[in-house]
């Protein structure tokens, strides 16, 4: 195997693929980026088990071949080398050698045969949606994902096909994100997959901007998605999420209008006092259009802003995870924020006045 590239063609693959190889791995070979060469086409792979990313790169060279070496080193040596260099890479008798100018760098190596295969699968469903639109329903919802929840199902984020329609639904547990954005064309039959945490925020991660296409393909197990130069894959979280649509508060029967910039600013400001762990701020709003924020901790400090609101129904007061409403309060575009409420008030309706596609759900706290 010997090829030659420029540092830049060879440093974007490279970076790409070692976001998902993790730092501490219990076999030795996940640690490495598996390199093929064929054609003048350098395929660079890297997986964890539960994600893996596929990228390609045009070089020169006319010995083909695959090897393993260790990814952060590659990349290490690859970002450190002197920009526009040509890096010329031999990979002969174990020994992985790369030169660049004066300098020569010896890798060890393992073999590629013992490279672990991820499973693709056959696909059942194969749509395709607008980069941009992905993208947005990634970052609008996978705030609210669970961390290492007993409930597994919630380590992840739900995306519901179906209908010409693209949902997707994030909770773990105290708060649901939800946003919601027509497709031109989708899979006739609804099918509902659980994207793990980590695939998830890597696909974010490498959608990047523009508005063309991308193919996603769904198998019983696996998510792919073809992203032109970088083909992503991730094992589907087994289990059925909770019934998003039961969550949805009915007959709302108060609803605040309030400024985000000054709610933004008063609910950060009051944080500050509040109880380290719980983060909890009270919300008092009177039906003269009066909204009062208190927090308090455990050594007696007190916090309180006050405000007016546009109040429509009985007066309020209830209790919230600041952190909660502040991710709410961060993900709308527009310059008011709507807070809807039932009658039991049980649950509290966070909504964007112009955009509706999407929308969040906090449960209170009693403080």
């Amino acid at each position: 195997m010997k090829f030659t590239i420029s540092r830049e063609n060879l440093l974007t693959p490279l970076q790409q693929v070692v976001g998902v190889i993790e730092r501490r791995q219990t076999l030795p070979i996940l640690s490495n980026v598996l390199l093929k060469l064929s054609d003048e086409a350098l395929e660079l792979t890297g997986t964890d088990l539960e994600v893996q990313l596929v990228t390609k790169a045009v070089v020169e060279g006319s010995d083909s071949g695959s090897v393993t070496v260790p990814a952060r080193k590659f990349l290490d040596i690859c970002r450190l080398l002197p920009e526009k260099s040509v890096v010329n890479i031999d990979c002969r008798q174990e020994k992985f050698v790369i030169q660049c100018g004066s300098s020569r760098f010896n890798l060890s190596t393992l073999p590629a045969e013992n490279y672990p295969e991820f499973d693709a699968g056959t696909p059942e469903i194969e749509v395709s949606i607008p980069r941009n639109c992905l993208r947005r329903a990634l970052e609008k919802t996978l705030f609210a994902m669970a961390q290492q929840d007993v409930r597994y199902y919630l380590n992840g984020l739900l995306l519901d096909l179906g209908g010409q329609v693209l949902r997707a639904v994030s909770s773990d547990g105290h708060r649901l994100a939800f946003f919601e954005q027509s497709l031109e064309s989708g899979p006739e039959e609804g099918r509902q997959i659980i994207v793990p945490r980590k695939g998830v925020l890597e696909l974010n991660r490498l959608l990047g901007e523009g508005e063309e296409p991308v193919t996603v393909q769904i198998a019983p197990n696996n998510l792919r998605v073809d992203l032109g130069t970088v083909s992503f894959a991730a094992k589907l979280i087994e289990g059925r999420f909770p019934d998003y649509q039961r969550v949805m508060p009915r007959e709302l029967t108060r609803v605040i209008l309030v400024d985000k910039a000054a709610f933004k600013g008063a609910l950060t400001r009051v944080s500050v006092l509040s109880n380290e762990k719980y983060r909890g701020v009270s919300m008092e709003v009177s039906e003269d259009g009066n909204m009062c924020l208190k927090a308090q901790n455990p050594e007696h400090e007190e916090a309180e802003e006050r405000f007016a609101v546009e109040l429509e129904g009985k007066d309020i007061s209830v209790g919230f995870n600041a952190s909660y409403l502040l991710d709410a309060i961060n993900n709308v575009d527009s310059d008011n924020v709507k807070l809807s409420f039932t009658e039991s008030a049980n649950s509290c309706l966070i909504e964007d006045c112009e955009d509706t596609q999407f929308k969040f759900i906090v449960m209170p706290m009693r403080l």
